[in-house]
């Protein structure tokens, strides 16, 4: 039990973290080069772990990987940069909390789990609790935005699935199978942000700093706990954990840019934190054979 409470504990420091990516891209860096900072997020971190590991995949492991990476990094974050710029960030947020319920669901498919009404019930709960949190009487919805939002949701839970079932190679530890994501899924970007955006026009010294913050933080370490957890714990309970992100984005935004939660939010917030709680628990045990 302690093993698990603290493998949850360090997966749960990667959303976390990822929750301060809106304020560090809005408050650091340059304005309308999203995929810039998707690629200096996913490619540097990624090589820098090859170097430390040198270690590189083997056998069927190159395409495993390369698909693995495209999927967590590559498709997910422009997917994610479309959704944000076309539609309101709780828009955004709530589409993307709607990834356990697709990892739910594929669980059965893929990983050919017994169906858990429980953890897809919490689920929904979750989806709501962060709705509750993150919209406001400003959204609004863009076919191409909620669709952009859907592909980030799906992609990323298909990803996650698939890491859980093929799991990590014997020859690597959680730092090198994070390279491999992190650089292939990098190396998918590098012609998708040249073709469609291109490059800044300068770099001043805060984009500096929240590159290295979204590379060295949110990039490698964060990455190398986040897929150690889904090797290592059920993956229904770590993709719940993804709802802290637009939580923390919430608190971020009343410490540092001095908004407000009201009654509504605030409530949100519990539904949501009781969804997380209850996700990483078994089913009760008189409802076992029905919920899980």
């Amino acid at each position: 039990m302690t093993n698990d409470l603290s493998r949850t504990a360090l997966a749960a420091f990667a959303p976390v973290v990822w929750g301060s990516t809106y304020v560090v891209t809005t408050e650091l860096l340059p304005v309308g080069h999203p995929l810039f900072a998707a690629l200096l997020r996913a490619l540097p971190a990624g090589l820098i772990a090859l170097a430390i590991t040198r270690t590189l995949p083997r056998g069927s492991w190159w395409a495993k990987a390369a698909a693995l990476g495209v999927l967590n990094i590559g498709l997910f974050f422009p997917f994610l940069f479309i959704a944000a710029e076309r539609l309101p960030g709780g828009v955004a947020a709530t589409l993307g909390a709607a990834q356990p319920l697709v990892v739910a669901l594929l669980a059965v498919g893929v990983l050919k789990e017994s169906p858990s009404a429980w953890r897809f019930a919490w689920g929904v709960i979750g989806v709501i609790g962060v709705g509750l949190v993150v919209l406001g009487p400003a959204a609004g919805f863009d076919l191409v935005g909620v669709l952009a939002g859907l592909g980030g949701a799906a992609t990323m839970a298909l990803g996650v699935t698939l890491t859980k079932k093929w799991g990590r190679p014997a020859n690597a530890g959680p730092t090198a199978f994070a390279g491999w994501q992190l650089t292939s899924g990098g190396l998918f970007l590098v012609p998708v942000t040249l073709l469609f955006e291109g490059l800044p026009p300068s770099i001043g010294l805060s984009a500096v700093l929240g590159y290295l913050w979204l590379g060295g933080v949110g990039g490698l370490l964060a990455y190398v706990l986040w897929f150690r957890a889904i090797t290592t714990l059920p993956v229904t309970s770590v993709s719940m954990l993804g709802l802290l992100s637009p939580m923390v984005a919430a608190v971020l935004g009343v410490v540092v840019l001095g908004q407000t939660l009201d009654p509504v939010q605030l409530t949100g917030f519990a539904l949501a934190l009781a969804a997380i709680v209850a996700s990483q628990r078994p089913a009760p045990v008189l409802s076992r054979g029905v919920l899980q």
